[in-house]
């Protein structure tokens, strides 16, 4: 109460701890300051915080074809004898069900995340076309970043799913879903290598050979293919 009756009223909790160490030497830290200066009501007003970027909300949506609308998230394995967790992201076209890009790794940032889309771009040459094409995620750190936000400006719209609504991304969850069934609960990951050379085998798998009841039991990419052709009539995703 001192300190702040004086010049350090224009000081936060942390600064406060930092006086009470230099001119009072005693032993404390920040939690222990923070709470006295709650119960004294003397905590300094949080400063708010400013987005550069705005955040655009998902909206219900029509989707007609491929490369209109891809989900992207992020899941865990585990490493048994390491015993630490690795990342797999994942991005997958709401039409065709197919994995158009993924990445696994020990960490994964926003720079991770960026090279991914950009690989799912090229693979399916989406620059430039048409219909802007809306990758739809939910509101993990990597995908709040300003880099990755600014990676999206001039060539794809982002769109982030509300809290604790996962239903609104529903189809990279149901995609997670079968992963950990037909994957991660069948297989031991001794090591990261042994873990990500079985991932890609099932994405590969997934994409090529699996059979999927809603793409008239043919593989995703079969069925982009022939969508792609003219061979199947097109049908409307609503979500």
């Amino acid at each position: 109460m001192k300190l702040i009756e004086g010049e350090s009223d224009v000081f936060g909790y942390r600064k406060l701890t930092s006086c009470l160490k230099r001119y009072y030497k005693l032993i404390i830290n920040k939690k222990k300051v923070y709470r006295l200066c709650k119960e004294l009501d003397i905590l300094m007003p949080q400063r708010e915080k400013k987005t550069k970027y705005p955040r655009k909300l998902a909206r219900n949506r029509v989707v007609t074809g491929s490369n209109q609308l891809w989900q992207m998230d992020i899941k865990y394995g585990y490493v048994t004898s390491s015993r630490r967790f690795f990342y797999l992201a994942s991005i997958i076209d709401v039409y065709d069900r197919s994995i158009v890009a993924h990445y696994r790794g020990t960490v994964c940032e926003s720079k991770h995340i960026i090279r991914m889309v950009q690989k799912a771009l090229m693979r399916r040459n989406s620059f430039g076309q048409e219909h802007r094409l809306i990758i739809r995620t939910d509101n993990g750190p990597q995908f709040c970043s300003n880099a990755f936000q600014e990676f999206c400006l001039d060539l794809v719209e982002h769109e982030r799913i509300p809290p604790k609504s996962p239903n609104m991304n529903a189809y990279i969850e149901s995609f997670h879903s079968v992963l950990e069934r037909e994957c991660y609960k069948r297989n031991e990951f001794i090591t990261f290598n042994h873990a990500f050379r079985i991932v890609d085998n099932y994405i590969d798998f997934y994409n090529k050979r699996r059979l999927h009841g809603s793409l008239k039991d043919l593989p995703p990419q079969e069925f982009f293919k022939e969508a792609s052709e003219g061979k199947i009539a097109l049908k409307k995703i609503a979500l």
